[in-house]
């Protein structure tokens, strides 16, 4: 009986009817309304069904879930039940994760020419929830995260999250950009002439710098003219709505137009590693470019709007590592009028640019690109302990106590030439998991085909100039497309961990998929080691068979599946083990310090699931969607709540908290449950939202005007075994789902 007294001593509760002992199925029924008896038969034919089917017990999670505060320990929790039941790494048994949390499949090689690497440039990822909460000022509005986080009390839980996140740039856990409050450029100038002359010299005269105070992060202080965000380039994402959690901070601080404003800046006493000036900035982009083929939000307030080929006027590549097959996109017409496919569009500003570089910047200049330390390299064991290098209580030792600092030649006139070709830093192979390939006969074989290669300066590149040439580049140089390939990674994983693979090692496999391939049929993915699913001989991809039969480590600390957390920021964050934590009460969450319930209005708690008829506005806005949906996306409402407020089905209302406001119809239904509102993802601030006396008599906002980013600071920390900065893999979420509105019905309706 877990968690009960077994003569081990301590405070355990007496059975699992202790009601006053915490984690007992009687303590839970307090907090969740689900039975005792019903916790303990799920219990019990939960782990009856893993016993008799060998571990084929499955938990199915997603954004329901990752937009929660607390949503790791969610996961993890879910995670616990399937570790203790042998669950992972099983058929038909593990968790698997849906909606928006996906990577792409063939990484090995689309990540080496998105990221650069082909040309040997270090690349600058940028973990988006930390940049927007810090650059969309929406840190000035947030308490202190301990007052609505249940953490125990000590100096490293008690930070603000805008001090962690500015502990953690400098510590290596998380990048930002801006870097510095000078520009890149000149600090590395003014290196060279001090007498730098190599990297060790140009990190050391940096380091000094900052230590001395002379040089300063952009994140200690965003608010400062130099350190603003000049230009945001937005490519196939809603990023002014659908995916902007505090949608009305981003009206005012990015783009200082009109916006709601009510949300009181409560951040001044309470930070103290970041800057505070009085009058927070607002309009800071000077410039937003939407790369987009609908006229959604983001389009409407952007200064260009560059059209984009849609789905069925352009090639592509679809994937992800929740479904076994590569998809290809192909043109059933060419794009129309002016479109363009995203690569062409791509290519067409890198071509403009080098043709103005050749005038603004015609010498390659010397750039400093500070550099997280990543997962699956050596700095992941580099900080057993939490020690703050700023503060003095370490040395700073760049890639080990603080972020690496790399310094990188750019020629701005050769970026056109370099984005058309596949650089030859190929040759040396591909990695990805720390794990080599080797594929410089396949870099020669593409060089082999005349007609697709690029001339530079006397040297030859393959071409990836053509959509449909970047995308062959991708194929032929993935493992899980090209069976060779996938063999020598099997090969490098085997010399890695010295185990025998050659059970799963595809030996002699010859096959090498191309685009023409994927349009003839559906074709499968490759076994691979870069993915931990086995799909041999059509088996259903599972995540963690790999490590389960063949005895891979998993990419932890030890090598082992954990439960229990050993990293210093998890435990004085109270989490190095799964846990209960409560959602953080409305009253301190700081969505409500002002918003006044004036007449007929309940305060209820928002949900904005994924759309009911349609997925992220995308085809949101045709008759069929829109009479399904009433027109626009409606508030749905608890028949118990409707009552009690006076509403009737389709009936005009208002939610609105200090964060913004939103307006529309009601749906009452029988499906919603007392205490919720439920508004779909993603109505666009368009032709259906009506005008509001809250917002001054303009339009209304949408679902994300009632939202404000809260980040859980624990995922911040780093530089320890798993807790390392990954792209796409490691960081804080934008939560959204603890959000509390009231709500009320409209008296009138204006448009």
């Amino acid at each position: 009986q877990y968690g009960v007294d077994r003569g081990l001593g301590g405070d355990y509760p007496s059975s699992y009817d202790d009601a006053d002992s915490a984690y007992t199925p009687a303590w839970q029924e307090i907090y969740t309304g689900i039975s005792s008896a019903t916790v303990i038969q799920f219990a019990r034919e939960w782990c009856l069904t893993a016993e008799i089917t060998r571990g084929r017990c499955m938990v199915i999670i997603g954004a329901g879930v990752n937009h929660w505060f607390h949503s790791n320990l969610i996961y993890r929790a879910a995670t616990m039940a399937l570790l203790l039941t042998g669950c992972p790494g099983v058929n038909g048994g593990g968790l698997n994760h849906y909606v928006g949390q996906e990577k792409l499949a063939p990484f090995d090689s689309w990540g080496t020419i998105m990221s650069g690497k082909d040309w040997n440039i270090p690349a600058r990822f940028q973990q988006s929830p930390i940049w927007h909460y810090i650059h969309s000022n929406q840190w000035r509005y947030d308490g202190n995260q301990a007052d609505y986080n249940t953490v125990p009390e000590n100096d490293f839980s008690s930070h603000h999250s805008a001090d962690m996140i500015v502990k953690a740039v400098r510590n290596g856990w998380m990048p930002f950009f801006p870097q510095y409050d000078r520009n890149n450029f000149e600090i590395a100038s003014d290196a060279r002439d001090a007498g730098a002359r190599d990297d060790k010299a140009i990190q050391d005269f940096v380091i000094d710098k900052l230590r001395k105070g002379e040089l300063k992060y952009s994140v200690a202080d965003p608010d400062a003219e130099e350190n603003f965000p000049r230009v945001w380039f937005i490519w196939r994402g809603n990023a002014l709505l659908s995916s902007a959690k505090g949608h009305e901070y981003f009206l005012k601080h990015y783009l200082g137009t009109h916006h709601y404003e009510i949300a009181d800046e409560v951040a001044k006493e309470l930070v103290k590693e970041i800057e505070w000036k009085e009058d927070a900035p607002e309009g800071k982009m000077d410039l937003v470019v939407d790369l987009n083929f609908r006229m959604d939000t983001t389009a409407l307030y952007s200064d260009i709007v560059l059209p984009a080929a849609s789905w069925y006027e352009k090639a592509d590549l679809n994937t992800t590592d929740m479904h076994s097959f590569i998809n290809p996109l192909a043109p059933a017409i060419p794009p129309v009028w002016e479109a363009k496919s995203d690569w062409a569009i791509f290519r067409e500003i890198a071509r403009v640019t080098s043709e103005i570089a050749k005038k603004h910047l015609p010498e390659p200049v010397l750039d400093i690109v500070n550099v997280p330390i990543n997962h699956d390299t050596r700095g992941e064991i580099s900080q057993p302990s939490i020690k703050d290098w700023y503060t003095g209580e370490c040395e700073p030792v760049p890639g080990k106590s603080m972020h690496g600092i790399v310094s990188v030649e750019r020629d701005y006139t050769s970026l056109y030439d370099k984005f058309i070709s596949l650089g030859s830093n190929v040759r040396n192979g591909l990695e990805a998991h720390n794990i080599s390939i080797p594929c410089e006969d396949y870099y020669e074989l593409l060089l082999k085909d005349k007609s697709h290669v690029n001339n530079l300066e006397g040297e030859t590149f393959p071409s990836i100039g053509e959509d449909t040439e970047v995308i062959n580049a991708i194929l032929l140089l993935s493992s899980v497309t090209n069976g060779t390939l996938s063999g020598r990674a099997f090969s490098a994983l085997e010399k890695n961990t010295g185990i025998d693979l050659s059970e799963v090692n595809p030996v002699n496999n010859d096959i090498t998929l191309c685009f023409n391939d994927l349009q003839a049929q559906p074709r499968r993915l490759l076994n691979s080691p870069l993915w931990s699913g086995l799909m041999t001989n059509g088996r259903a991809y599972s995540a963690f068979t790999l490590n389960i039969e063949q005895l891979i480590p998993w990419r932890t600390l030890t090598g082992r599946q954990h439960i229990y957390l050993d990293h210093e920021g998890y435990i004085h964050f109270g989490e190095h083990l799964p846990t209960y934590k409560p959602s953080p009460r409305p009253e301190l969450y700081g969505d409500l310090r002002k918003s006044v319930s004036e007449g007929n209005a309940l305060l209820l708690n928002v949900l904005t699931p994924h759309g009911k008829w349609h997925i992220h506005s995308t085809y949101g806005d045709t008759l069929r969607m829109l009479t399904l949906s009433r027109g626009m996306e409606p508030c749905w409402l608890s028949e118990k709540d409707a009552e009690a407020l006076g509403i009737s089905d389709n009936d005009w209302v208002e939610v609105f908290n200090d964060n913004g406001n939103y307006c529309t119809r009601a749906c009452v239904s029988s499906r919603i449950p007392a205490g919720t509102c439920i508004i779909y993802h993603a109505p666009d601030r368009t032709y259906s939202v009506p005008k509001s006396k809250r917002s001054g008599g303009k339009r209304a906002g949408s679902h994300n005007s009632l939202t404000r980013v809260h980040l859980k600071p624990n995922l911040l920390v780093g530089g320890y075994g798993q807790f390392t900065f990954g792209m796409n893999y490691w960081g804080p979420v934008g939560v959204n789902r603890d959000t509390f509105a009231l709500i009320k019905k409209m008296d009138n309706v204006t448009f």
